[in-house]
Formats: structure tokens, sequence, C-alpha cells
């Protein structure tokens, strides 16, 4: 009787440490799981200027490329890049001028949209994408847009996000800047250097937010920090004279639309007064299929809703991309 007891507590406690392994392997292998994929901050020369980026997830993986918008830089896209690159290849630049990039003198540098297109693409290239998704926010799109008429054929996706490519969303805030173009006056220049002060670049964040406990003062503290390096006002006041340049191509962007029809979501923060909801509505016109969601915050929406933009764009890049 003894031996039999014996063997039977032998058996059971044999059989809950396997169980205990089985479990403790199942959590340990939950947890690898859950672990996002690890970010890589690298930099590449390119015409002579250091262009910072941020890399993660397969590099067989389909790409999709982060552009980000003034006055910040792919610090914008810490929060989104870990949700997309358990499958995806994400890329997201800093343009030069911008975050982590270098920042050469305005007057010797072309800081302009065609050739933040032309370093992007380069970029790119290197890294050996040869078609990708594209996240085109604020300056994103006129970068993006550019990158999609050079090269229609390598763009798989567009996810847009408060990114203009229509006269109707140029706007009320826009005046200002409408009189430097008009006339390139150095008092209308100088007006314009309130857009690079600390009060505006927390109005980006703050403005159409309603809980305003949910964005991390961080963040314009971060992007403040960089504008008011020596010589960034300029830089950024030479981009403000040649944002103009973007508008006459709105009809090619609209053509690569309709010609192209890549597949395409729309998250619009609807309360941006910057690029306002206005501007969202007519890509409808040229992509009648595209994916459409009017978002309850401002200009950088992912700051304020990420909880809900996340699914939208991982489910969009599932269905549409990874086919």
């Amino acid at each position: 009787m003894s031996r039999t007891l014996a063997a039977l507590l032998l058996a059971s406690a044999s059989i809950f440490a396997s169980a205990s392994a089985t479990i403790a392997f199942a959590e340990t292998a939950a947890i690898t799981q859950q672990t996002p994929a690890t970010t890589h901050y690298r930099s590449m020369k390119i015409d002579g200027v250091n262009v910072f980026y941020r890399e993660a997830g397969p590099v067989d993986g389909p790409v999709v490329v982060l552009l980000h918008g003034f006055p910040t830089s792919s610090h914008m896209f810490r929060n989104l890049i870990p949700l997309l690159a358990d499958r995806y290849r994400v890329i997201a630049p800093d343009y030069p001028g911008f975050g982590q990039s270098d920042a050469p003198e305005h007057t010797k540098f072309e800081y302009s949209f065609g050739h933040y297109a032309d370093v992007v693409d380069i970029l790119l290239s290197k890294l050996g994408a040869a078609k990708y998704s594209m996240y085109v926010m604020d300056y994103g799109a006129p970068v993006g847009y550019r990158l999609a008429l050079k090269h229609p054929d390598r763009v798989t996706g567009l996810i847009v996000q408060n990114g203009n490519a229509y006269d109707e969303g140029i706007r009320d805030f826009w005046n200002p800047i409408r009189a430097y173009w008009t006339s390139g006056a150095k008092e209308d220049r100088e007006a314009l250097s309130v857009l690079v002060a600390p009060e505006t670049t927390k109005f980006q964040y703050t403005d159409g937010v309603n809980d305003l406990s949910r964005i991390s003062p961080d963040n314009w503290v971060h992007d403040q920090a960089l504008l008011d390096r020596p010589g960034n006002k300029d830089i950024q006041l030479d981009l403000f004279y040649d944002y103009r340049t973007n508008l006459s191509l709105y009809p090619q962007i609209q053509a690569f639309f309709r010609d192209r029809k890549p597949p395409t979501l729309v998250v619009w923060g609807k309360n941006d007064q910057i690029f306002p909801e206005e501007g969202a509505h007519p890509y409808l016109r040229d992509l009648p299929e595209a994916e459409f969601h009017l978002i309850d915050t401002g200009h950088f929406a992912l700051e304020d809703k990420l909880d809900e933009m996340a699914p939208l764009i991982r489910s969009f890049l599932d269905r549409k991309i990874t086919k």
C-alpha cells in the first residue's frame, strides 16, 4: 500500500511539474509575442547631410514610410511604429532641418519640398525600398505626393492624416503666409516668425483636443527646443515660402489619384485649423473608394487618438496592402 501511495505521489508531482513547465513556456511565449519590435535609430549621409531615420520591423516585410509634419519629426510616430512593426518594415525619416537630421545654414542648403522629396527618394532607394505605402501628414503630404509623381509604380497605398492636396484645404490660417507668397517682402517674412514661437507650437498640439490630459507636454517642449536652434527660424521661413510651389502641383496629384487609384485611408483630425476638414472631403472626388474617417481631435491626431486610429490603420494595411 505504501509503495502504491508513493508511486501515485511521484506521478502526481511529475504531472504537476510538467504542467507548470507548460504554463511557464506558454506565458513566456505570450510575453515574447507581446514585446514590441525594436526600433533602430540610424542616419545616412545624403547630399552631404546626415539624414536621421527610425526603422523597425522585418527587412522583408511590406514597407510603410511615415512622413512627418511641421514642426515635429519622426518623433510624432514613436507610438505608432511598434504597433505596425511586427509585420511591416517601417521607415520614418527626419527632413533636414528637423528632428535629429542635420540643419545646415539656410543659405548653404536648399530647403524646399522638391529637395526633401529627392532626399527621401535617395534614402528609400539606398534602403532597398522598391515599393511602399506612405503615411502623409502636414508637410509629409507634399513630400510624399512628389515621390508619387516621380515613381507612381512604387506607391502601394496611402494613409492621409491632415495632409492637403486641394485648394479647399488652404483657408484662413494661411492668409499671412499667402501674403508672403504674393509679396516676398521682408516684413511679410518676419511677420511669420510667430509660427515658430512657443505659443504656436503648443497650440498645434492642444487646439481642437477635448481632453488635454491626453497630450504630453513633452511634445511642444521637444519641438520648440529644435526650432530654437540658431538659424532654424530662417529654415522654417524658407519652407513657408516654398509651400506655394505645392499648390501648382495639385492638379497633377489629383490626376495621380484618379489614374492610379491607390488604396487610401483618410483619417483626419476634424478640429484642425491648419489643415481643416474642408481639405479632407475632396479626396473622395478623386478616390471614391477611399476609407474615410473624421476623428474628433486636432492637428496632431496621433497624440490624442492613437487608440482610435491605430486599429483603423492596421486593418487597412492588413486588408489592402498585405493580401
